[in-house]
C-alpha cells in the first residue's frame, strides 16, 4: 500500500482542520466534567455533613440515658480497703466504713494419693450429694486429749509444762512449771491468740467416775480412828469431813455423812461453791464426782495421822493417806477457721498432737435452699481422682474441684490431693457432702474415706479455709454480707471490700461528670452548626458558595435541629425544668448555642434529678410500681393512663397435702423437672434431680427440692430457678422464679419416692403475663413488662408492672430530652436509610450516569473526526487531482503556443 500523508496534493492543512473542527465537537466534554465535579464535590460535602452528624450523635449517646444526669460520686478515702459506686438513688453523705473481715470460700482437701487414675475403691455405685448451707453451734479447732489419769495429766500438775513444749502456728507458748492445769494452759495460749489467730478453751475438770466406787456400789470404807489416830478428807484445798482419834468405824466419816455434808446448804456445799466445785452422784451410790468449769485441777486428798482404816477405796485395812489430782483438757479454736498447726518439744504434756488438722468441734449444719445442691455418680468408670474432679466440674452445682500435688517423691509417697472450693463466698456455702449406695447397697467405703464431710459430724477432708462473711461496720452499724460487695447498708451504695483496714466514704452529687456532660453536648452541637454553615453558606467578597449552598437537605436538618431545641419538653410529670434556658443554654446571633455555668450549677443544686429529663427519654408514674423499662423511636411524648387487666404471674406446682413432721426420701430416688419449657419443648429445659436418701422435716424438704433443681447446670445456664416455700397451711408450693407465659414447673415421678409424698395431688399451673391498656391503646405483655402496640402513640413503650393491684394504676408521663430527639434525628440523616445516604446515592448515581453521557458521547465524536477526515481527504484528492489536471493543460497550452 503506498504511503499516503493528507494535503500534499492540494496543499490543504487536513490534521489541522480536523483538530480543530473536533476541539469544537468535543466542547461539550468539558461540561460533563464540570458537572461530575459539582456532584462530586456536593457527595463529599455530604460525607464531612456525615462525618459531623455522626460525631454530633456520637456525643449524644451518653445523654440519651438517664443516668448520666443522675449520678453520683463514691469517693473513698483509702481505696486500698475499698472501692464503692453509686446510683441515682443514692443520697449524698459521708460515711464511716470498717471492714473487719473479707468473704471467702471454704476450701477442702483430701488426704494423699500416689496417683490420679488409680481406682479408689471397688466401683461400686455411689451417689454423691453436695449440698451448701451454714455451720451453727460449736467452734473449728482441735479437742485435746483428756489429760486427768494420765502420766501428761499428773506431769501436768506436779511439774507444769517446760518452756518451748507447745507451740501454735509457729508461735512458742510460754509456759513453765507454774502453768499446772488446763485453765492456767488455756491462759498462756490465750495471751498468744493475737498472734496464732487461735485461742484455747478449758473443759471442766472432774474428778475420776471410779474414785469413790462403781457399778451402783461404794468403795468409801468407813473410817475408824479406834487406833489412835486422825482422819480429814478434802476437795480442791476444801475439808469435807474429818475425824478425831477414838471414833469407831461407823460413828464418824462413812459414805453417807459425805452425802450429808454436800447436800443442802452446808457449811461444806458453800465453801466448795465458793471454790467453783460443783457436786454430782454420792458417795453411797459410789459415784460421787467433783467439777470445777473453769478447769482449774481439784485434789482429792486423804490426810491421816496415826494409825486409821477405811476411806477412799479402803473397807478395812490400813490407810496411809492418799491424793488423787483431777487435771482437765483443753481445745483450740480457730478464729477465722483455718488450720491449727500444733509443734513444741512436748505437745503432749498439753494433750495435743504434733502437725496440722482442725474440725468442727459441736457444730450443726443447715442447708440453704438459696445455694444450689447436686449430685454425682460414681462407679468403675470413674473411680479414680482424675474421675472424681471431672464428675464434679461436669456437674457445675457450686463446687469446683482441682488436684494438687505436694511434691513429695519416693516409693511410699502420695503427692496428690483433691482440693474442694465452694464457687461463692459466704457463710452460707460450707459444704456437706453425703454418699449413698444404690439397690440397698452401701456406698463404696473407700469414696466414704475420701469425700465423706458433715460439719456436724465426721469430716473425712481437711478443711483448708473456712467460708467467711464480710464482716464491716458503718458509721457503727455492723453489717454482714456473704461477698466482698457489700449492698443495702448504705442506699443506692455498693462497697467492694478489698482487705481488712477503715476507710471514709463521701458520696456527693456528679455536678462535674454532669457539667461535663452539658458542655460536650453544647460543643457538639456548635461543631455540627459550625459545619453545616460551612457546607450552605455564601461569600459575597468572592461571590462563591458552599457546595451544598441552598440543598434542601442541609436547610431541613438545620431547621429541624434548632425546632426541637426551641421547643419546650412535655410529657414529664413532677418537674419545671422543660427547656434549655432554665439551665443557661441559649442561642446567639449567630446561630451557635453558649452555657452559662454558673446558672448550670444553680440547676444542679436546686434541681440535680431533673435535669436528666431535659436531655434523655424520661417515665415517671403516679404508682410506684409501674416503672419506666425503655421506649421506641416511634414513642411520643405524652401523659398516659394505665389499666391492668391481669398481673404477671409465676408458674406454680402447688401441694395439696400437709407434709408430716417427717418425711422419708427413699435411696435411688430421682423425679424429673421441667422447668420454663418452650413451645415445641425444649431438650434442655427437662432434666432429672436425685434427691438424697433421708428424714426430711418440712423446712428441709422445700431447701432440698430447691437447691436440688437450682443446681442442675442447664437451668442455670438458662437463668431459669425456683423457689420453695411452705406455706401457713403446712403445704409445699414450688414456683418458677420467672413471671409469665413462659414461666412453668413440672415435676414428675422417675425412680423411688412418689412425688405425692410432697405435693400430694397437687397440679402444675402455668404463668400468665400482664396485660392491660396504656393510655387507652392496646398493649402486648411479656412477664411483667408491658409494651405499647405498633402505631400508637405509645408505640415501643415498655412498662415494667409489679404489685397487686388490678384495674386503674394511675398515669404515667413519658418524655424525650433534647439529647434523645436529636439522636432520634441524626438517626434519621445517618444510616444505610438515611437522608443524607439518600442523597449521596442519588448523586453518585447522577455521576455515573453523566460517565456513560460522556462515554458515548466521546465514541459519537470518534465517529464525527471520522467522517471530518474522509470528507477532507476526498477534498484533497479531489483537488489534487484537478491541480494534476491544471498543470497538464498549462503544459500542453505551452506546448501549442510554441508551434
Amino acid at each position: 500500500m503506498g504511503i499516503s500523508s493528507p494535503g500534499i496534493g492540494s496543499g490543504i492543512d487536513v490534521n489541522t482542520i480536523v483538530s480543530k473542527l473536533m476541539a469544537v465537537e468535543s466542547a461539550p466534554l468539558a461540561d460533563f466534567d464540570k458537572k461530575s465535579a459539582s456532584y462530586l464535590a456536593q457527595v463529599s460535602a455530604f460525607g464531612n455533613l456525615s462525618s459531623a452528624l455522626g460525631a454530633f450523635q456520637g456525643s449524644l449517646a451518653s445523654l440519651t440515658s438517664i443516668s448520666s444526669f443522675q449520678s453520683l460520686v463514691s469517693t473513698p478515702s483509702d481505696s486500698t480497703v475499698m472501692t464503692a459506686t453509686a446510683s441515682s438513688t443514692a443520697q449524698p453523705g459521708n460515711y464511716r466504713v470498717n471492714i473487719n473481715q473479707i468473704a471467702q470460700a471454704q476450701t477442702l482437701a483430701s488426704g494423699g494419693y500416689k496417683s490420679t487414675t488409680s481406682a479408689i475403691g471397688l466401683g461400686a455405685k455411689t451417689t454423691i450429694n453436695f449440698s451448701l448451707g451454714t455451720v451453727s453451734g460449736g467452734s473449728f479447732g482441735l479437742a485435746g486429749a483428756a489429760l486427768n489419769g494420765t502420766a501428761a495429766g499428773h506431769s501436768l500438775s506436779s511439774g507444769g509444762l517446760t518452756p518451748g513444749s507447745l507451740s501454735i502456728n509457729n508461735t512458742v507458748i510460754a509456759t513453765d512449771g507454774t502453768t499446772r492445769s488446763a485453765r492456767l494452759l488455756a491462759d498462756a495460749i490465750n495471751a498468744k491468740s493475737t498472734t496464732t489467730g487461735v485461742s484455747a478453751k478449758a473443759a471442766p475438770t472432774v474428778t475420776s467416775a471410779t474414785l469413790f466406787g462403781g457399778a451402783g456400789a461404794a468403795s468409801f470404807g468407813n473410817v475408824d480412828t479406834t487406833g489412835g489416830g486422825s482422819y480429814s478428807l478434802s476437795v480442791g484445798g476444801v475439808e469435807i469431813a474429818a475425824q478425831p482419834a477414838g471414833t469407831a468405824a461407823g460413828a464418824g466419816v462413812t459414805a453417807a455423812s459425805i452425802d450429808a455434808a454436800l447436800t443442802g446448804n452446808t457449811a461444806v456445799a458453800r465453801a466448795l461453791a465458793d471454790a467453783n466445785i460443783t457436786v454430782s452422784g454420792t458417795a453411797a451410790g459410789g459415784d460421787l464426782q467433783f467439777t470445777n468449769a473453769d478447769g482449774s485441777n481439784i485434789a482429792v486428798a486423804e490426810a491421816v495421822g496415826g494409825s486409821v482404816t477405811g476411806g477412799i477405796g479402803n473397807s478395812g485395812s490400813a490407810n496411809i493417806g492418799s491424793s488423787d489430782t483431777a487435771v482437765g483438757a483443753i481445745s483450740l479454736v480457730s478464729a477465722d477457721g483455718s488450720p491449727i498447726t500444733v509443734g513444741g518439744t512436748n505437745p503432749a504434756g498439753a494433750g495435743l498432737t504434733a502437725g496440722v488438722g482442725g474440725a468442727y468441734l459441736g457444730a450443726s449444719f443447715a442447708a440453704d435452699s438459696s445455694r444450689t445442691s447436686g449430685n454425682i455418680v460414681i462407679d468403675s468408670s470413674n473411680n479414680t481422682l482424675q474421675g472424681i474432679l471431672e464428675a464434679i466440674n461436669k456437674g457445675n452445682f457450686g463446687v469446683t474441684a482441682s488436684i494438687v500435688s505436694d511434691g513429695s517423691t519416693g516409693a511410699t509417697a502420695t503427692p496428690n490431693h483433691l482440693i474442694l472450693t465452694s464457687t461463692a463466698t459466704g457463710v452460707s456455702s460450707t459444704m456437706k457432702i453425703t454418699l449413698a449406695g444404690s439397690g440397698g447397697n452401701p456406698p463404696d467405703p473407700d469414696l466414704v474415706s475420701l469425700l465423706g464431710y458433715d460439719p456436724g459430724g465426721v469430716q473425712n477432708l481437711s478443711q483448708k479455709a473456712s467460708a467467711a462473711d464480710t464482716l464491716a461496720t458503718v458509721n457503727g452499724i455492723a453489717v454482714t454480707s456473704s461477698s466482698t460487695s457489700i449492698t443495702g447498708a448504705i442506699a443506692g451504695v455498693s462497697i467492694s471490700a478489698l482487705k481488712v483496714g477503715s476507710s471514709s466514704l463521701s458520696v456527693t452529687k456528679d455536678s462535674g461528670s454532669l457539667t461535663t456532660s452539658v458542655n460536650g453536648f453544647v460543643k457538639a452541637y456548635n461543631d455540627l452548626n459550625a459545619q453545616i454553615t460551612s457546607l450552605g453558606a455564601y461569600d459575597p467578597d468572592t461571590k462563591t458558595g458552599g457546595p451544598l449552598l441552598g440543598d434542601t437537605t442541609l436547610r431541613n436538618l438545620q431547621a429541624s435541629i434548632r425546632r426541637q431545641l426551641s421547643t419546650p419538653i412535655t410529657g414529664l410529670q413532677g418537674t419545671s425544668l422543660t427547656n434549655l434556658s432554665q439551665i443557661g443554654i441559649s442561642f446567639q446571633k449567630d446561630g451557635t448555642l453558649t452555657l452559662d455555668n454558673a446558672k448550670l450549677q444553680k440547676s444542679i443544686n436546686s434541681n440535680f434529678n431533673d435535669i436528666a429529663g431535659l436531655f434523655a427519654a424520661v417515665g415517671r408514674g403516679t404508682d410506684p410500681d409501674v416503672k419506666f423499662a425503655s421506649s421506641g423511636t416511634n414513642t411520643k411524648a405524652g401523659d398516659y393512663g394505665i389499666n391492668i387487666t391481669q398481673l404477671a404471674t409465676q408458674g406454680t406446682l402447688q401441694g395439696t397435702a400437709v407434709l408430716p413432721a417427717e418425711t422419708v426420701i427413699d435411696a435411688d430416688t430421682t423425679w424429673t423437672v421441667t422447668l420454663n419449657d418452650t413451645t415445641p419443648a425444649t431438650l434442655a429445659n427437662t432434666a432429672t434431680i436425685t434427691l438424697p436418701a433421708g428424714s426430711y422435716n418440712p423446712s428441709q424438704l422445700a431447701t432440698l427440692l430447691q437447691s436440688s433443681i437450682n443446681g442442675v447446670s442447664a437451668f442455670s445456664t438458662a437463668g431459669a430457678t425456683v423457689s420453695a416455700t411452705i406455706g401457713d397451711d403446712g403445704k409445699l408450693k414450688l414456683n418458677s422464679t420467672g413471671y409469665g407465659s413462659k414461666s412453668n414447673i413440672h415435676v414428675a415421678n422417675a425412680t423411688g419416692t412418689d412425688i405425692s409424698a410432697a405435693f400430694g395431688t397437687g397440679t402444675s399451673v402455668d404463668g400468665l403475663d400482664v396485660a392491660g391498656t396504656i393510655g387507652g391503646y392496646t398493649a402486648t405483655g411479656d412477664g411483667q413488662t408491658l409494651t405499647g402496640s405498633p402505631g400508637a402513640p405509645v408505640d415501643g413503650l415498655k412498662l415494667t408492672i409489679t404489685g397487686d393491684t388490678i384495674g386503674s394504676r394511675g398515669s404515667f408521663g413519658f418524655s424525650q430530652g433534647y439529647a434523645y430527639q436529636l439522636n432520634t434525628l441524626a438517626a434519621g440523616y445517618l444510616g444505610a436509610k438515611g437522608a443524607i445516604t439518600g442523597r449521596t446515592t442519588g448523586l453518585n448515581n447522577s455521576v455515573k450516569d453523566i460517565s456513560k453521557q460522556k462515554d458515548a458521547f466521546s465514541a459519537r465524536l470518534v465517529d464525527i473526526e471520522a467522517r471530518y477526515r474522509a470528507q477532507y481527504t476526498a477534498l484533497d484528492t479531489s483537488i489534487a487531482s484537478m491541480n494534476t489536471t491544471a498543470s497538464f493543460l498549462t503544459q500542453q497550452f505551452a506546448a501549442l503556443a510554441k508551434q
